[in-house]
């Protein structure tokens, strides 16, 4: 779960806030920080939740991908072709969706 710290500075990157609990109820806005409104808060974190799951085939390919030099070995041993297949498998194993 994106936490509340993050998505306030996703909004006002020069925000200072205390955040207890990981609570929008709990945040201590510090340093003269205009507070922003707990509903744009978490609409923000929706938001930023549904960009982080919609992405999670990419951080399951970057996990499965063979190291660059893996893949450079692969490449002189195989051909592009056999590197195709290799990477093929991968992104077929973890689709966009």
């Amino acid at each position: 779960m994106i936490d509340i710290i993050d998505t306030i500075l996703s909004i006002d990157s020069n925000a200072k806030v205390a955040v207890r609990g990981n609570d929008v109820r709990q945040i201590e806005w510090l340093e003269n920080t205009t507070p922003i409104a707990e509903a744009d808060i978490l609409a923000k974190q929706k938001e930023l939740q549904t960009a982080y799951d919609n992405a999670k085939y990419q951080r399951d390919r970057a996990e499965a991908y063979p190291s660059i030099a893996n893949q450079l070995d692969d490449l002189y041993h195989n051909g592009i072709d056999g590197w195709k297949t290799t990477i093929k498998a991968i992104k077929d194993k973890h689709p966009k969706e």
